[in-house]
């Protein structure tokens, strides 16, 4: 094994593909994007995450439209390959063992980058041990601190059973990964035969590490009971030794950790850096907005195009923005080719007869309160009037609510009853059992790209990227990513502005009302009436936010201001 790695990339989820479930959201497919253009750039890259071995939940919304869960029976073997190494690590006290499963991404030329998933299912454990990579985010905090364990100090374990010992720079995506920080200081005061860490360990470990916080809510950031910490951990070593600096209000907080241990922090958009800097004052916190990775996420249809009319554009994504000079009529036949596979796919799995010849709008994103999924539905009398005055809508949804999330699940069942109340005036479905396969047919084949987070909540979003790519623009909250990638008319339309509101329902009226104006007025008579005008949106779309919010761009990015700095 090549000891010699530049980057060696955690992350607790990781998107890889469709039929292997170890990611739960945008935050794992970021990460799958992220590697697949390290492979396209034939980066030095090793990346380490869990192996969930019951995924995150298969989803299933029943006649009435609730929500139910069930665990994800994958053929691991069939994936991923069984590495030799086994490691262990102490939790209560007691030794686990941990093995990992190889996958490999493999770039435009060839290049791969391996990506290793931890497992603790072996005879050495307990029962309750060989569990606790099962369910990504499952369980309470006892189980998350040892999954973080396992991802951060087991992973640094198993990089080094593997053969990667000379790595240039660890970057935690999120903070679930910054346990890592505490077996790097033991490693480093082992070498120098030092009995406890100190602030010179600190310095040097500080230089190899890198920190990408992604979430503006507060909830979303892991803390623990200092107790429990040190029942889990231990209560000797590194953060025993460095509790003081290390716990944050008598607390085990991993994202502190890892701020507080990084010479590099980073949010994943401009705003969300502001908003960052305001939540974690003291601390230099820069940005890198988020991208995709474009070939895996344009179309069949548009790749085609692409590569008869931008030869080249995989192994540079900047030359996208020539998409200007591709022929109206040559990128909306690309377009109805992707979204003819959209409607037959909703058609064949849901029975609703969606037409393909009527504008359709799409919204797919984790189902929580704060993503205002319903928004578009506020006024149910005025979309019905639009639908029969301005031009015929369809409306497909689609998103997972977390197991514990039942305001995320009223929303999803509300929008179930809404779909038929509306049947006959406004079709509308929600498609079950949301992924990175359903996400490429939706952010492809749809018309229209929906977002609606209340601001500043939405630390960047990916998936009106993916749209973009695909020449379908975006009706957007101007928050996250859309602040920069949003030219009013001419890559989409924005909702509202990106101040904060002192009173978010008067907003949220607001915001509906915008929605509704913009549709009734500006979107769908385009659509309908002036289709060469609708088209020169498209493909504004590919040539400006296509060319430039992309993982190729971002990783540069990183290059440049984090890993080799």
């Amino acid at each position: 094994m090549d000891s010699d790695v530049g980057v060696a990339y955690f992350s607790m989820e990781i998107g890889l593909e469709p039929n292997i479930p170890t990611y739960a959201g945008g935050l794992g497919v970021l990460a799958g994007d992220t590697l697949r253009s390290a492979a396209d750039m034939d980066m030095p890259m090793v990346a380490v995450t869990l192996l969930a071995r019951k995924g995150y939940f298969h989803q299933r919304i029943d006649a009435s439209g609730w929500q139910t869960e069930e665990a994800v029976i994958w053929p691991v073997n069939d994936y991923l390959k069984e590495m030799p190494p086994r490691v262990t690590l102490d939790i209560e006290g007691r030794p686990i063992t941990v093995r990992c499963w190889q996958y490999e991404i493999k770039g435009v030329g060839g290049h791969v980058v391996p990506v290793y998933l931890l497992d603790t299912d072996l005879p050495d454990n307990t029962d309750s041990d060989r569990s606790l990579t099962d369910y990504l985010y499952g369980g309470g905090d006892y189980y998350r601190l040892c999954q973080e364990a396992i991802l951060g100090i087991g992973g640094i374990r198993m990089l080094r059973a593997l053969g990667h010992t000379e790595i240039r720079r660890y970057h935690m995506n999120e903070g679930h990964a910054s346990l890592l920080v505490l077996e790097l200081l033991a490693e480093h005061a082992a070498r120098l035969g030092d009995p406890v860490i100190s602030e010179k360990h600190v310095d040097a470990v500080r230089r190899q590490c890198v920190f990408t916080t992604h979430t503006p809510v507060p909830a979303g950031h892991d803390k623990f009971p200092l107790d429990l910490a040190y029942r889990v951990l231990g209560a000797a070593g590194p953060l025993c030794d460095r509790a003081k600096e290390f716990c944050y209000e008598g607390k085990l907080n991993l994202t502190y950790l890892a701020l507080d241990n990084s010479h590099y922090v980073n949010g994943v958009a401009k705003k969300h850096g502001e908003i960052s800097r305001q939540m974690f004052t003291g601390y230099q916190i820069d940005s890198i907005t988020n991208g995709i990775h474009v070939a895996s996420w344009a179309c069949a249809p548009m790749q085609a195009l692409f590569d008869r009319c931008i030869p080249g554009w995989r192994e540079d994504n900047a030359s996208l923005r020539y998409a200007l000079r591709i022929p109206r009529e040559a990128v909306w036949e690309a377009h109805r080719a992707a979204k003819r596979q959209l409607i037959e796919h909703v058609n064949r799995t849901m029975n609703t007869g969606m037409d393909r010849d009527v504008f359709t709008i799409g919204f797919a994103r984790r189902a929580t309160q704060y993503k205002r999924a319903d928004l578009l539905l506020q006024d149910v009398d005025r979309l019905q009037r639009i639908a029969s005055q301005a031009g015929p809508l369809q409306i497909i949804y689609a998103g997972k609510a977390h197991p514990l999330d039942q305001r995320g699940k009223d929303i999803i069942q509300h929008i179930h009853r809404l779909e038929r109340a509306l049947q006959n005036k406004v079709m509308i479905t929600y498609l079950p059992q949301y992924d990175m396969g359903l996400a490429k047919l939706l952010t492809a084949g749809c018309d229209l790209w929906l977002n609606t987070p209340q601001p500043p909540m939405e630390a960047s979003g990916t998936s009106g990227m993916k749209a973009a790519v695909n020449g379908v623009p975006s009706l957007s909250i101007l928050d996250g990513w859309w602040i920069e990638g949003c030219i009013e008319g001419i890559t989409g339309w924005a909702i509202g502005d990106e101040r904060a509101a002192p009173n978010p329902e008067a907003r949220r009226d607001d915001d509906a009302q915008e929605i509704y104006d913009k549709l009734e007025q500006l979107i769908l008579p385009m659509y309908y009436n002036d289709r060469d005008r609708f088209v020169e949106i498209m493909r504004s779309a590919i040539a400006v936010n296509g060319s430039f919010f992309n993982t190729e761009r971002m990783l540069n990015q990183y290059i440049a201001k984090a890993y080799f700095t």
